[in-house]
């Protein structure tokens, strides 16, 4: 039997994650495609699924709750009330489109145009229900955003040059070339340019209009990076859409990782498969993220935490494909979704004169393209496909694409540059692409027959899915395309079975709802309760302010009219946090916990030793690597010389003194190109800069020993101990006792307490409880094992009481000394929402300034009476 006439079957399990049994030794290798081969006997992979699928993981595994009616207010925001799986059909989903709180949304977005593009018809949708939407993405992409109507803001980034590289480097190790050809410090670079950009499309202002933007939600794609961050500093949601599986499941393993095993334990070797996958994506980025964490002041997120801040975080997610292909997998949680592909609307097109010739003048041909791939040799690619194209008597539709294929004329063979799939692939009979998400979408959705040849990322396992259906043939990676394997793959397309399986395929994708259901399921995850204004119906609450008792949620304009009319002192008002989010290193156990806190202090104290040598060398490479790549596009001066000098740090929290404010301005006063002459010319006054930028990172790096000693003795080990004896119950199927974060000196304090009474309290009670439990539940056999549970509650409870005492407090006082001392990003953002309320209120954006004034007297009176 031939991978063409063979259908795999994918099951979606739902029990609990469990380890595999020991057969031997293995190890993890690179193939040479750039792919990770995950051997799952290995000792490492072995010991990371322990740490993976540990007591703090979290597994729901009941289904979302079902969509009811379009709220026409809020949509319920407790991901807890579980229920049947959603309904995404067509007429689940009334056409009324209200949504009382009208939020300013910025949509971050790293990749090709086929990333893009789902993401602008959530934008359009978005602005239908009365959001402010602005697309933050690639400059190349500026007039494609705002032709479709949407607000634009460029991060940086070449998006051609990120798909060059991910066709040399396909996987998640880099080739010895590109290492060599300096690539990989040439992409560290490039994000760090998108991450700070990304951060400034939150609280800039339109660089063409000056009209002031301050994000309410962010809505992004997981490779953009800084959303979680983002959202972290601004206290406000965040939901991630994707294409493409980046959640646990036992039901498929990630579309990056080579599975090296038989069936056995399957559904583990799937799921763990995301963690280290994520894992080894982070080692790559996480300094980088961490840098720039600190330019936002916020703390550094730990190697264990960093590459699972989503799944940690709860943070609501979106995918966009059809179940008719890929099944929902039921072991994801309520706020995971999956929507349906999305389409943009279908553009109008004229197709050439010559190209309409060439469809009349024979059978529907084949369309082949690669789209924005660009790939090394498209000249052998090019002769490959003609000559499969010949062997098989058909016609063919190639797409020149970004790698330009092309070749001699020919009377079956058209070759066509940019045209809408959506028109093209009307007229084909089958189609031959890379495997991106938008393009087999729309393929299926035209009920063609698909074969996909894959070069890198996802498209493997669009591949394999497809298969999976019998709408195409096994997927062929692009070094193995032959021209003998791309014949066979043409013929299956041009089967029979094959155009029935896309046929029904299309029928299912055609009753979704797509970009509908998307935007309802963004909206079904808002926190409603904390977000309107208690003074302006519609307006997201941005500030709190107290006075005698009385507690109000503030808008951006309801606070600028009340500080106006002299109701209220601006520094009255403090930070509405919509959404908090609070990252904390999680300790298993007293043991792993203490031990690798007196790691982690140990490795920050050589760091700073180090760092006196090291950071200098650091600070004169990344100088000499910035005046080698200028961003290109034209924005504000004031955001070039920024960037120019961000790019010139290694560690991205020194000199904040030096950075200078750019919230509140409006247009550019100059272009790239003077402010990037300016920075490559050689001056003294350079020369020095960069000495005294040399010398502070030695410096900083040495005076940092102190207070690391100090945090890491008084802090970090105590509270790791104290944390690890907390969670130790959960070693025996005991869920320990949540008294609350530690935010500040007071919440540090109240920690301390609650913990110290129930801690001792519990550790006396349960000596005397699990055996009496135990002998209900099991006799005296369940009498013995009760009684072992009440002597490790009793040592680990009155441990946790007890160094609490000690180290929520310090915690508290850590946190309050960090919050007090960097103070910048948290007045960055103030400046910005105090100058968005300015202009919404001088330029009467909101009719109701009387109701305002009204309504907060109103509210005074009340508490008074």
């Amino acid at each position: 039997m031939t991978s063409n006439d063979r259908l795999e079957v994918f099951e979606l399990p739902a029990e609990p994650v469990m380890q595999p049994a020991v057969t031997g030794k293995s190890s993890i290798n690179v193939n040479d495609d750039g792919r990770v081969s995950i051997s799952w006997d290995s000792n490492f992979v072995r010991g990371f699924s322990k740490l993976y699928t540990g007591p703090l993981r979290p597994r729901p595994v009941v289904p979302p709750p079902e969509y009811s009616e379009l709220p026409t207010q809020f949509a319920s925001d407790t991901v807890e009330d579980f229920g049947p799986p959603p309904d995404y059909s067509e007429t689940a989903i009334k056409s009324t489109k209200v949504w009382r709180v009208k939020l300013n949304i910025v949509i971050q977005v790293v990749g090709s145009r086929g990333d893009v593009q789902p993401f602008i018809a959530i934008g359009k949708e978005l602005q239908q229900y009365g959001h402010r939407v602005r697309l933050a993405t690639h400059d190349i992409f500026e007039k494609f955003v705002k032709d479709s109507g949407l607000e634009f803001y460029p991060i940086g980034g070449d998006p051609a040059e990120l798909m060059a590289y991910m066709v040399k480097n396909p996987g998640l190790v880099p080739a010895l070339e590109s290492l060599r050809a300096g690539e990989i410090r040439r992409k560290r670079i490039m994000i760090r340019e998108m991450l700070h950009k990304c951060w400034w499309s939150c609280i800039e202002p339109d660089p063409v209009t000056g009209r002031p933007f301050v994000a309410d939600a962010i809505i992004a794609n997981p490779p953009s990076f800084a959303h979680v961050h983002c959202a972290q500093a601004l206290s406000i949601p965040v939901h991630l859409i994707f294409t493409m599986p980046w959640s646990s499941t036992k039901a498929f393993p990630h579309p990056l990782a080579n599975m090296n095993s038989d069936d056995r334990d399957k559904g583990f070797k799937n799921y763990v498969s995301y963690g280290l996958v994520n894992w080894l994506t982070w080692q790559g980025v996480g300094d980088v993220i961490n840098n720039w964490r600190r330019e936002l002041d916020l703390e550094e997120v730990a190697t264990f935490e960093g590459p699972h801040l989503a799944e940690i975080l709860r943070v609501p997610f979106t995918y966009c494909w059809s179940t008719a292909l890929v099944p929902r997998p039921s072991d994801w949680p309520a706020y995971i979704d999956v929507c349906g592909f999305i389409f943009r609307d279908s553009p109008q097109y004229e197709p050439p004169a010559d190209l309409q010739v060439f469809l009349e003048s024979g059978p529907p041909p084949i369309y082949i393209g690669f789209g924005s791939i660009v790939v090394e040799n498209p000249e052998r690619i090019t002769a490959t496909i003609v000559d499969a194209v010949n062997a098989v008597g058909a016609r063919a539709i190639i797409s020149r694409g970004w790698s330009n294929l092309g070749g001699a004329r020919h009377e079956n063979i058209y070759y066509i540059g940019d045209c809408p799939h959506e028109w093209l692939f009307d007229h084909v009979a089958a189609v031959v692409h890379h495997g991106g998400a938008g393009t087999t979408a729309c393929g299926l959705r035209k009920s063609r027959p698909t074969l996909i040849v894959p070069f890198f990322g996802d498209q493997p396992f669009w591949g394999d899915m497809v298969a999976a259906t019998g709408a195409g043939p096994a997927p062929i990676p692009h070094k193995e395309l032959t021209v003998d394997a791309l014949t066979e793959g043409i013929r299956y397309c041009l089967s029979e079975r094959a155009a029935t399986a896309a046929s029904a395929i299309a029928a299912k994708m055609d009753s979704e709802a797509g970009v509908r259901a998307a935007v309802r399921s963004f909206h079904r995850n808002l926190p409603s309760e904390r977000l309107e204004c208690d003074l302006c119906p519609g307006q997201p609450a941005v500030w709190a302010f107290s006075k005698n008792g009385t507690n109000m949620k503030l808008s951006k304009i309801a606070a600028e009219i009340l500080v106006a009319d002299g109701l209220i002192d601006k520094k009255s008002l403090t930070m509405h946090a919509i959404a908090p989010i609070l990252i904390e290193n999680r300790r298993w156990d007293p043991i792993t916990g203490g031990a690798s806190a007196v790691m982690g202090t140990a490795t920050d104290l050589s760091a700073s030793i180090l760092g006196t040598f090291y950071k200098p060398v650091q600070e004169l490479q990344d100088y000499h690597e910035s005046r080698k790549n200028r961003p290109s596009s034209s924005m504000p001066s004031r955001t070039t010389q920024k960037f120019a000098s961000d790019l010139s740090v290694e560690n991205m929290s020194t000199n904040h003194e030096e950075l200078p404010n750019r919230v509140g301005a409006a247009s550019s006063n100059c272009s790239t190109k003077t402010a990037a002459s300016t920075l490559a010319t050689p001056s003294d006054h350079g020369r020095g800069r960069l000495l005294g930028r040399m010398a502070g990172s030695s410096a900083k790096s040495l005076g940092a020993f102190v207070p690391t000693a100090l945090k890491g003795m008084t802090v970090d080990i105590p509270l790791a101990l104290t944390e690890g004896l907390r969670n130790a119950p959960r070693y025996y199927g005991e869920k320990p006792r949540d008294h609350g974060p530690v935010t500040d000196v007071k919440s540090g304090f109240t920690v301390a307490g609650k913990g110290f009474a129930w801690g001792m309290a519990e550790a006396l009670c349960d000596v005397v409880v699990k055996p009496y439990q135990g002998m209900r539940e099991d006799g005296a056999r369940g009498a013995v094992t009760g009684l072992g549970k009440g002597m490790a509650n009793m040592a680990s409870k009155a441990g946790c009481a007890m160094f609490g005492v000690l180290a929520y407090p310090s915690a508290g006082i850590a946190k309050s000394l960090h919050t007090l001392i960097h103070s910048r990003t948290r007045k960055q953002i103030a400046t910005a929402r105090h100058g968005e309320g300015m202009w919404l209120r001088e330029s009467d954006q909101y009719p109701g300034t009387d109701k305002i004034v009204t309504g907060f007297q109103e509210l005074l009176k009340r508490k008074k009476n």
